[in-house]
């Protein structure tokens, strides 16, 4: 029995004129792409040859214009499978050359269908590789798209200078304190995989979190509560955790006060720390270190980055603005009220540009990372982590009962 093969999904022909302005005056020209209006944020570019998906559903993107820099996009179409979160956060889309149709056996529909009915207004046939170059020289800035009637004013095309002045009007990166802004509201548990009994139970404080990262959890055997970015010490510690876990997440370490907070709790008592990404900015102020920001970021999934207690080499994925100050040679002592939290060593760095890429406390049980090991689409040399997580809750709860024994 034969079966008729299903037709293909086609993009819908985009021919409307849109325009994407830098706050520093630089305009270019393309074709509407998604949704048709005016968008404004943080302009920054994703290096990744794959993932889109991903990219566009991960809340660490919010408020956030992505420029990706591989030059086809949307070939593989969208499916109900690999969507990090329950939106589309990104504030805008720029690609060169969106795919004509969708063709994977996946796919549901296409990736322009998508971006339309979520309001995410993008730009396609631009010179994406011109446009990278500009913010490696010059830094992320912000930016606006512009494409149906936003383009106009009582039919005549609105002056440049109005364009960059509703640009310049939207709010920087810098200081935006934005994690309770794509926290869940109401906590949910992932059971564990592949075991009769949860072999430990962690609590996952939801900054932005990628909907893997408590699936890679729970295929260790973990029970994972994930919850709001404003939970307390006192309901994180009712849950009885093993182990605390920050997620990734936006906005600017520098503003997270009630986060930090929040963690000190947490190493206050003990309690084994896992974080990434937003969640090793949090951990290193929490020490007493300083946040900055990057000149244009990390982001994509071809990052070299060394384990400096392996030497080993890994090709990751990140997604940040901000990075830690903190010593990268030898031993410092972590600053915060004259040291209280002891000896911390940076546990893994950006090969590119020296980066802090991750902490580790030596009189605590705490680590972090500023990458993503969950890497849905992919790579996965840094899935280790997630074992080094549950060593460390195993070796603490065997310390604790040795001590009380």
């Amino acid at each position: 029995m034969s079966i008729a093969p299903t037709a293909p999904l086609r993009a819908p022909a985009t021919t409307d004129e849109a325009v994407l302005v830098l706050e520093d005056g630089r305009t270019v020209v393309g074709r509407a792409y998604g949704a048709r209006g005016t968008t404004v944020g943080e302009i920054v570019f994703n290096t990744g040859m794959t993932g889109y998906q991903e990219t566009l559903t991960d809340p660490s993107y919010h408020r956030q214009i992505v420029v990706m820099t591989a030059p086809h996009i949307g070939n593989t179409g969208v499916n109900d499978d690999d969507d990090e979160s329950q939106q589309i956060w990104v504030s805008g889309f720029v690609v060169r050359d969106p795919a004509r149709r969708a063709s994977n056996w996946r796919a549901t529909r296409t990736l322009d269908e998508d971006l339309e009915s979520q309001d995410v207004v993008g730009i396609s046939d631009i010179d994406t590789r011109a446009l990278t170059r500009h913010l490696r020289e010059l830094g992320t800035m912000r930016a606006g798209i512009f494409s149906g009637e936003s383009l106009e004013n009582d039919g005549v095309r609105r002056p440049t200078a109005d364009l960059v002045a509703e640009v310049k009007a939207a709010p920087r990166m810098a200081g935006a304190d934005l994690a309770k802004e794509v926290s869940v509201s109401e906590a949910y548990t992932v059971e564990p995989q592949g075991v009769d009994e949860a072999t430990a139970t962690v609590v996952a404080v939801d900054l932005g979190i990628k909907s893997m990262t408590p699936q890679r959890l729970a295929e260790r055997g973990l029970r994972v509560h994930v919850v709001p970015s404003t939970t307390t010490i006192d309901e994180i510690v009712a849950l009885a955790p093993d182990g605390v876990f920050f997620s990734n997440g936006p906005g600017d370490p520098g503003a997270a006060t009630v986060e930090v907070d929040l963690l000190r709790s947490v190493l206050d008592r003990r309690i084994p720390y896992f974080g990434i990404c937003f969640g090793n900015q949090i951990l290193g102020r929490a020490l007493g270190y300083g946040t900055y920001k990057l000149g244009y970021g990390h982001r994509g999934i071809n990052q070299p980055v060394m384990d400096r207690r392996t030497g080993k080499v890994e090709v990751t994925a990140h997604n940040h603005g901000f990075a830690v100050d903190a010593p990268l040679e030898g031993e410092s002592t972590a600053p915060h009220d004259g040291g209280r939290y002891g000896r911390v060593v940076v546990s893994h760095v950006g090969l590119n540009d020296q980066v802090v890429e991750g902490l580790e406390c030596l009189d605590l049980p705490a680590f972090s990372v500023q990458y993503h090991p969950e890497a849905a689409a992919g790579p996965h040399d840094a899935a280790y982590l997630f074992d080094r997580f549950v060593e460390l809750m195993t070796t603490q709860k065997e310390a604790s009962d040795a001590a009380q024994n």
